[in-house]
């Protein structure tokens, strides 16, 4: 059994992160901001107030796990503090006793799409639109400020499929390193029940320390 912290609990992808580590009989602390959050969290999960952005939070609600999962996601507008989130993460963990494994819940805008000669998705309306962009910028910052941090923490970085939305957990999965994961027709897409599937996989068995995976159809 693993201590699993997950901060952003109450969203689409951390909710479903929670529900998957619970089923699999894991002990799961559940962080959102506000008291007020708490009734829309799993029932059977430890339910915790805590920012984020806040390292001494992090390393309060940190210390004594095995796992935490970044599951946050700036709201619209403010999508600059993706990166900032992701630097208090690592300075909050950074402060506890032991080397815990960080895993970020990321974006797809940094993968290279398949046959184009190393072009990103975000430059790629076909998987990034427009309406989209702020987002994906704010997740490459995300995914910039893990890859460059000088930290003892072990940091893992999922980007999912470009199309990344709720959906049905089939237990089936593809996993790629920098490349978008694409169908034989070109569509990109993981429900956010499979990428949790695969998180807790990496979370139960590690196999990407200090790098980034992807996961797709």
């Amino acid at each position: 059994m693993l201590r699993i912290a997950v901060f952003g609990a109450a969203g689409n992808a951390g909710s479903r992160v929670v529900t998957e580590a619970l089923a699999r009989g894991h002990e799961v602390t559940a962080v959102v901001r506000a008291p007020s959050r708490y009734p829309g969290l799993h029932p059977d999960a430890i339910h915790r107030t805590g920012d984020a952005q806040n390292p001494d939070h992090v390393a309060a609600l940190s210390t004594g796990q095995d796992v935490i999962v970044a599951a946050t996601r700036p709201a619209p507008g403010r999508e600059a503090e993706h990166a900032a989130i992701t630097r208090s993460l690592l300075s909050g963990l950074a402060r506890t006793p032991d080397a815990l494994r960080l895993i970020v819940i990321g974006g797809a805008g940094s993968l290279a799409v398949p046959g184009t000669e190393g072009h990103l998705a975000i430059d790629d309306p076909r998987y990034v639109p427009t309406a989209w962009r702020h987002i994906a910028e704010a997740s490459n910052a995300q995914y910039e400020a893990l890859r460059t941090a000088d930290t003892r923490v072990s940091w893992t970085y999922i980007s999912p499929a470009a199309r990344f939305a709720p959906g049905t957990r089939t237990g089936k999965y593809r996993l790629g390193k920098d490349e978008l994961l694409v169908d034989a027709d070109g569509n990109s897409s993981i429900s956010m029940e499979d990428l949790a599937v695969a998180l807790l996989d990496e979370a139960e068995s590690p196999a990407h320390p200090r790098t980034r995976f992807t996961v797709g159809y």
